[in-house]
């Protein structure tokens, strides 16, 4: 299975990608930049996947599709991003258990 961070977070590659090690690092954003970035955006989908959800229960669209969707990126972003969490946290408590 063949899951690209792309297709969940649009955009996303190119913010993780402009900080190539040739590239200029003073324009490159830092990586607390590059995370709030990102939960802004898993923020926001979840923002227009309830929209969605509210047009939809008030009648006001017919998409149901279009609906289901949304709800499901923004589920799997968000489940995407408790996973990156998940890992950079057990990454921490491994540095903090070795031995100086």
């Amino acid at each position: 299975m063949d899951i690209r961070l792309n297709s969940v977070l649009p955009g996303t590659t190119a913010n993780l990608t402009s900080t190539s090690p040739s590239g200029n690092r003073e324009d490159a954003p830092s990586f607390a930049e590059t995370l709030q970035g990102v939960f802004n955006k898993i923020n926001q989908m979840q923002l227009d996947s309830a929209e969605l959800a509210r047009q939809f229960a008030a009648g006001e669209t017919d998409d149901l599709i279009r609906v289901v969707t949304a709800a499901e990126e923004a589920s799997i972003a968000l489940q995407l991003a408790v996973q990156v969490r998940n890992k950079v946290v057990e990454a921490y408590q491994e540095i903090m258990r070795m031995q100086v």
